[in-house]
């Protein structure tokens, strides 16, 4: 393909505006109830009406963010107020929890065992008080992010299922999401707790979790950064390692820090999508055991939406930083295959889960996990990448 930053950067700009949003606008607002519906069907009708509380939050957090740097439409506002309006009589628990699940109209369902709710809760909310100058919103996001890390050494408390201390693991998860909720939460918290926990969490990701001899990042090692052999141990997510190395190489581009890491953080991002991608259907493959072990997780072999998507944030974000060959050949050949397999012209939107051979295994738009984030957020990130890029060709020119 092509690379033409200009065009590339009217393609995302389009597919966003014209078919992602819109999907979302017409098919998952509860007029009635408050908040989303996020389990739609190909043709955008609601199978299931439960919320689930971090899509809830996900979505406010799209919405207030287009609102802000995309164009400010009223009407998106509107819609990000109505899931936080929803979320602040319904979400929590007495001590201030986030469930994980609700009914249409706000009971709860499942309580709060996973601090992804929280996580997205403190995002949606911070990014609807800046969009809307919400201080109510504001202490909402500044509460939760607290209650978050008071949940740091055990996410799960008493929902865990872990036996205390035969196999401690730490997850890549918790950090990885760290880095982002503080770039998030950049105007809400105070400057130097912004720094603080976003340097703590950095740290932790290419100390403990990076593996100097494979360069790439395991999501489970031991509290010493030690590699455990079981299951978990030897799990290898590319998307999450990908994911995680986008975060970091934009806080260090927006906030400055040890620069060494940004071209660390590419050699990761490198390494994974090679270590992931199917050689004889084309894709990335959900999970890999490093050992190639029979995997534990019997969907190993799916391609998966948000796999792709951050595949191709981390690919624009690591050309555009260094120019490197290898970060646009990768990219254009994700872009390819993702292009071709995700996006759905028929009914807008995006499939989600495709099986080995790329075909939808799912016709969803969404459903428990997949809601109005990642393929938004992508599409924007991609759009804003390339625009960059696009005038710096052009300044250069000059």
């Amino acid at each position: 393909m092509d690379l033409d930053s200009g065009k590339l950067a009217s393609l995302y700009r389009n597919e966003l505006l014209t078919n992602v949003i819109p999907f979302w606008e017409r098919h998952s607002i509860d007029r009635e109830c408050g908040g989303y519906f996020t389990c739609l069907d190909r043709a955008g009708n609601v199978y299931d009406t439960d919320k689930f509380t971090w899509l809830q939050g996900r979505q406010v957090w799209c919405f207030s963010m287009f609102h802000r740097h995309l164009e400010p439409r009223p009407e998106w506002l509107e819609i990000a107020r109505g899931g936080a309006e929803f979320l602040k009589k319904h979400g929590r628990d007495a001590e201030g929890n986030w469930y994980f699940s609700l009914t249409r109209d706000g009971r709860p369902l499942i309580q709060p065992y996973n601090w992804f709710s929280d996580a997205f809760a403190a995002m949606g909310f911070g990014q609807y008080a800046l969009a809307a100058g919400d201080e109510e919103a504001k202490d909402i996001a500044l509460a939760t992010f607290a209650n978050l890390l008071r949940r740091r050494e055990c996410p799960k408390g008493k929902y865990t299922k872990a036996y205390p201390g035969t196999r401690p693991l730490r997850s890549m998860a918790f950090p990885m999401i760290m880095v982002n909720l503080c770039l998030e939460l950049e105007g809400i918290l105070p400057e130097d707790e912004l720094q603080r926990h976003l340097d703590a969490a950095i740290r932790e990701i290419m100390t403990l979790h990076y593996d100097p001899q494979r360069r790439i990042t395991f999501d489970n090692v031991a509290p010493d950064g030690s590699h455990v052999d079981c299951f978990e141990g030897r799990l290898i997510l590319p998307g999450h390692g990908i994911e995680a190395m986008w975060f970091t190489m934009d806080a260090i581009r927006r906030r400055g820090g040890d620069a060494s890491i940004i071209d660390k953080a590419v050699e990761v991002i490198l390494n994974l999508v090679e270590y992931g991608w199917d050689e004889k259907y084309g894709g990335i493959v959900y999970y890999r055991d490093i050992q190639g072990l029979p995997p534990e997780k019997l969907e190993w072999d799916q391609k998966l939406w948000w796999v792709h998507v951050e595949t191709l944030v981390a690919l624009a974000l690591s050309y555009s930083m260094t120019g490197r060959r290898e970060c646009r050949q990768w990219y254009e050949k994700v872009h390819e295959y993702t292009w071709q397999h995700f996006p759905d012209p028929a009914y807008g939107e995006w499939f989600g889960y495709l099986n080995r051979r790329g075909e939808p295994h799912i016709e969803c738009k969404g459903g428990k996990w997949k809601g109005c984030f990642h393929v938004p957020r992508a599409l924007y990130r991609c759009y804003r990448e390339f625009d960059k890029l696009k005038e710096r060709e052009a300044t250069s020119r000059a």
